[in-house]
This record gives C-alpha cells, sequence and structure tokens, in this order.
C-alpha cells in the first residue's frame, strides 16, 4: 500500500458519485411513482440514501483537515472514520430497511408495475452512471494500493471512503440488476409479487454492504496501526542516527487516511548529556517528517532494551523477541 502523498481521502470520487447520483434519484422517483414498481421506489430510496451519504462523507474530509487544538491537541482526523462509520449505519438502517418494507408490503399487497419499459430505461441509464462512479472510484483505489493484491489492500486501507465508493457503487450496479430482473419477471409471468421480492433481494445486497463498511470503519475508528512499510520505513530510520543505539519499538496510530500518530522506544548514547538528547530527539523528527509528512506527532520514549523488554512483558504477558525490533511496539 503507497504511503503519505498518496494515502489521501477520495474526495474526487465522492464527488463523482454526488453528481451522478442527485441526477439518478430524480429520474427513479419520477419512474417510480409512473411505474408503481417496489424495486424501482427501492432503487430511488437507496440512491438518495447515497445522496446523503455522500454529503456527510465530504463534510467528514473537511472537518478531519481542521488543526490541533487544546481539546484536541493532535486534530479532527478521525473525523473522517467517524462519518464513514455513520454513512454505513444509514445504508442499512435506512437503505436496506427501506428496501425490506417495501419489498414486503409488495409481496402481501402486489400490483402489476405500469409501463416497464420505462422501468428498464432508467435501469439502463442508470447502471450507467454508477458504472463511470464506480470507475474513477476503482482507478484511484488501484492508484493507492500500489503493487499490493487486492484483499491485502481491502484489509490494509485506512481511507474508508474509498471502500464506500468502491463498494457502494458495486452494491448498487448489482441492485439495478437485480431491480431489472424483477421487474422483468413480475411483467413475463404477470407475478407481480416478483417485483416485491427483487426489493428484499435489494434491502439484503445493502445490508451486507453496510456490515462491511461499518466493520471496516470501526475498526479504523477505534485505532488502527499504520501501514506495515511505514512502521519499518520509521524504525529504519531512528536505527540510523548516530545518537541511538537501538530503537526497540514503535506504535502507531492511523488518525485519518493521511494522519498518523507514531510513538518510538529508543535507547540514546550514553555519552549523551540531556541538552544532546534533545537535539537528537528534534533531529530524528525532523527526518522522520521528511520522508513521511503524513506523521502529524512524534511521542519519543528513552529506554534500555531490557527496561523496554520488561514493560512489554508487563503489558502483554511476554517478552518481545530479541533484535526482531521492526514490528515492535513501544513500552
Amino acid at each position: 500500500m503507497r504511503t503519505s502523498a498518496k494515502a489521501s481521502t477520495s474526495t474526487t470520487a465522492v464527488w463523482a458519485a454526488l453528481i451522478g447520483d442527485v441526477l439518478v434519484t430524480l429520474t427513479k422517483i419520477v419512474a417510480a411513482v409512473f411505474t408503481g414498481s417496489a424495486a424501482m421506489t427501492s432503487e430511488a430510496i437507496h440512491t438518495f440514501v447515497d445522496c446523503g451519504n455522500e454529503v456527510l462523507l465530504l463534510y467528514g474530509v473537511r472537518q478531519s483537515k481542521r488543526g490541533p487544538d487544546d481539546d484536541h491537541p493532535l486534530g479532527y482526523g478521525r473525523e473522517v472514520y467517524f462519518w464513514s462509520f455513520v454513512v454505513a449505519l444509514l445504508i442499512g438502517a435506512l437503505g436496506a430497511g427501506v428496501s425490506f418494507y417495501e419489498g414486503v408490503s409488495k409481496v402481501l399487497h402486489p400490483q402489476p408495475i405500469r409501463a416497464p419499459g420505462v422501468s428498464y430505461l432508467v435501469y439502463g441509464a442508470s447502471f450507467v452512471f454508477e458504472g463511470a462512479s464506480w470507475l474513477v472510484a476503482a482507478r484511484q483505489f488501484k492508484a493507492v494500493r500500489g503493487k499490493l493484491g487486492l484483499f491485502e489492500a481491502f484489509r490494509l486501507s485506512k481511507d474508508p471512503n474509498a471502500l464506500t465508493m468502491l463498494f457502494g457503487n458495486a452494491a448498487a450496479m448489482l441492485g439495478l440488476m437485480v431491480a431489472a430482473a424483477g421487474t422483468l419477471a413480475a411483467s413475463v409471468l404477470n407475478r407481480p409479487e416478483l417485483d416485491g421480492v427483487a426489493s428484499i433481494l435489494i434491502g439484503a445486497i445493502l445490508a451486507v454492504t453496510a456490515l462491511f463498511l461499518a466493520r471496516e470503519s470501526k475498526s479504523l475508528l477505534i485505532g488502527e496501526e499504520t501501514y506495515p512499510a511505514v512502521r519499518k520505513s520509521i524504525l529504519e530510520i531512528a536505527n540510523a542516527d548516530p545518537a541511538i543505539l537501538t530503537a526497540n519499538g514503535i506504535v502507531t496510530v492511523q488518525l485519518a487516511p493521511n494522519q498518523v500518530s507514531v510513538m518510538l522506544s529508543v535507547e540514546f548514547a550514553d555519552t549523551l548529556r540531556a541538552p544532546e538528547i534533545e537535539d537528537a530527539v528534534v533531529a530524528l523528527e525532523t527526518k522522520v517528517r521528511a520522508r513521511h509528512p503524513e506523521v502529524k506527532g512524534i511521542f519519543i520514549k528513552p529506554q534500555t532494551e531490557e527496561t523496554f523488554r520488561k514493560a512489554r512483558e508487563k503489558r502483554t504477558g511476554k517478552a518481545p523477541p530479541k533484535r526482531k525490533r521492526t514490528v515492535g511496539a513501544a513500552g
């Protein structure tokens, strides 16, 4: 996974999705009223919810850029993760919930679909819009993940907006196909209740998508380590510093897609005095930020290797492996 400048929030994909969804929502609402289709109604509600979600994601990105203050010394980066979690809940509660309700209602009280040809036109146009938004999100995600495999990139991703756009648009396209199939089956077989079944299936798709996105956003919201490559790089910078005997371990917390807090346990040379250690700390911070501008806070704890090992063993119940410190944690 690429880091720093490449790991920025996917605002371009969000804006592209918002513009497309506004146009699609208006079209679907008119078509739902005209045709009386439950699947079309579910799709209209789903797209309307998506518009609100995208506004919330953009708001979260804007809020996350606020600088540190007395109440939030590390800034507001986690606003991105909070609002992405809210969006996942809305997809499940509103999108999936209303689709289930509309579907069950039409299964219990089926009504024939009027002018199904209109529905097909709307589904086709909507699929083109959603597909274009998905391509924008997919290209941005591909640029960020670099040489990592797709599954590993999903697992390591620190940008919930990118995942929301990628999976949200994919769910939308799948929902459109289900809706079109339901409309076709209801019309050809003269079984209008199948239109309601399609709406229920759309609700299931949205529910699964919401659960996945909520899980990813929750993990980031409560605090995840940053990318392994970044942790390894920072330890290498510390170990290469002549004032440092060894870098014992590192703890990082991802504050936002492009904001990281770092805590280092290092052992300084015994010959250094307090002013020299202070200068060494400043020099180390400068080197780390020069290579990783996403690092917003660095906290350095002077410790001997033995003290670090005892602290780690007391905290975790087991001592860190000797001499393997590239994936260690500060005591």
